[in-house]
């Protein structure tokens, strides 16, 4: 578990906090700001030493950290949960169709009788349609009450939609985890792709980033590539993905808050801090 509060008492005479809290198989994290000033108090990570096999894992993972961390046993003005997982895909507005939310997910997983399907709107004239992990959601209901609940693709398509609409270059993000990447396409200025992939060595990461590339035509001397997450150029995905890709940064946040870590990389928590 890594922790970084502010080093004021800020965090404890703030009488009004909001909580926003991402869960995946891979790890359990939650940050907690200043509902007035939306200023970030307090960022939390467990990262879990291998995958979760189940949701039904993922809970009790989730309900011992909530039995053991006192920061999340405290009232809070809002109570935000984001989903990340890669049962996921985009539906144009002009083709969705509610009764038929499973169908959408059928083509690229499997989905069981028993899933519940939910969907979030995007700016971008279309639905994302995804499995929340449900679980979860009744157990967070049963601690906060009402909240709201997104997947964390939606997160990362209308943040990155809002600063980047007015780029005429192709674009491409990759958002790393430990075990996982987002790859997410623009192309003057609008949404093209998004695609989640699993990797366990640096050459499955660079395959799916120069795969979607050839996909959509991206000369790789041209296009400008932006990693946020779980990576620094001192990693080996770094360096394999620059021996491919010539225009490489980091994708800045919106906040200095991580500047003051000595574990939590600045572009780390992308779609839980902004």
């Amino acid at each position: 578990m890594q922790k970084l509060k502010q080093k004021s008492n800020k965090e404890i005479l703030s009488e009004h906090k909001s909580l926003s809290i991402q869960f995946s198989l891979d790890g359990f994290s939650f940050c907690i700001k200043d509902s007035v000033t939306n200023e970030i108090l307090v960022l939390t990570e467990y990262p879990f030493s291998e995958t979760l096999s189940s949701p039904s894992l993922l809970l009790d993972k989730i309900t011992q950290i909530f039995e053991s961390d006192k920061d999340l046993q405290i009232d809070f003005d809002t109570v935000k949960a984001i989903h990340e997982n890669r049962l996921v895909t985009q539906v144009p507005n002009d083709f969705f169709d509610e009764s038929h939310l499973k169908s959408y997910l059928s083509y690229s997983i499997k989905t069981l009788a028993s899933d519940f399907v939910a969907y979030d709107d995007l700016t971008i004239g279309a639905k994302n349609v995804y499995v929340p992990y449900v679980n979860v959601n009744n157990f967070l209901f049963e601690n906060f009450g009402e909240f709201e609940f997104k997947h964390h693709s939606t997160l990362l398509i209308e943040q990155l939609t809002e600063k980047y609409n007015q780029h005429e270059n192709d674009i491409m993000f990759v958002h790393v985890t430990h075990s996982n990447a987002d790859i997410l396409i623009f192309r003057n200025g609008k949404f093209v792709l998004f695609n989640s992939f699993s990797f366990q060595c640096k050459e499955d990461f660079i395959y799916y980033i120069l795969f979607c590339a050839e996909q959509l035509n991206m000369n790789p001397d041209e296009f400008s590539l932006y990693f946020a997450g779980h990576i620094i150029d001192d990693f080996e995905t770094y360096s394999i993905t620059h021996k491919y890709i010539k225009n490489i940064e980091f994708l800045q946040p919106n906040h200095d808050f991580l500047e003051k870590s000595d574990f939590f990389f600045p572009h780390s928590h992308y779609t839980l801090l902004s």
